[in-house]
């Protein structure tokens, strides 16, 4: 379960949008998380608190597939995306790096920004207490859960192969 503020953008939010390319020679990811967004909303890195959650349109993550754009994200606190569409790299690249990714219309169309949401995973729901409403999205298969529990996919396997 997770909750926060709503940070809501619209379709076709690049990976360019989220970390700016003139970043990507630095490793640090305080560093990028510093620059999260920057270009589409300059006072989200300065703004976002644990556990806000992005809410967009169609097609969140398109461009490269810059491992660095959700990483970016997660280090700057954001604690989930919601959006109608998600392009399937920056998906996978979401989940390698422990941030969910879920999509889910019926909530994208009703949140506003600022908007408090509450987000369980394993149930499917989303709870939106503004509207004292709840909506159902496809839960998350185990075998994600497990790898968004353990912090992403390196130290999931990580444990694994310790055991």
């Amino acid at each position: 379960m997770i909750g926060g503020k709503v940070w809501k953008y619209g379709d076709h939010v690049n990976t360019d949008l989220i970390i700016p390319g003139r970043y990507l020679d630095d490793y640090d990811v305080n560093n990028l998380a510093a620059h999260a967004m920057e270009d589409i909303d300059p006072s989200f890195a300065a703004s976002v608190r644990t556990g806000d959650i992005i809410v967009a349109g169609r097609n969140f993550g398109c461009g490269s597939s810059r491992e660095q754009a959700p990483l970016a994200l997660k280090a700057a606190g954001v604690g989930a995306i919601i959006a109608e569409s998600v392009a399937r790299i920056f998906y996978r690249n979401a989940i390698n790096v422990g941030l969910p990714t879920i999509v889910c219309s019926e909530a994208v169309g009703l949140v506003e920004g600022g908007d408090e949401i509450e987000i369980d995973f394993s149930e499917g729901l989303i709870r939106l207490p503004r509207y004292g409403r709840c909506v159902r999205f496809d839960p998350l298969p185990p075998f994600l859960l497990k790898i968004l529990d353990e912090g992403g996919l390196v130290p999931y396997m990580q444990g694994k192969l310790s055991r």
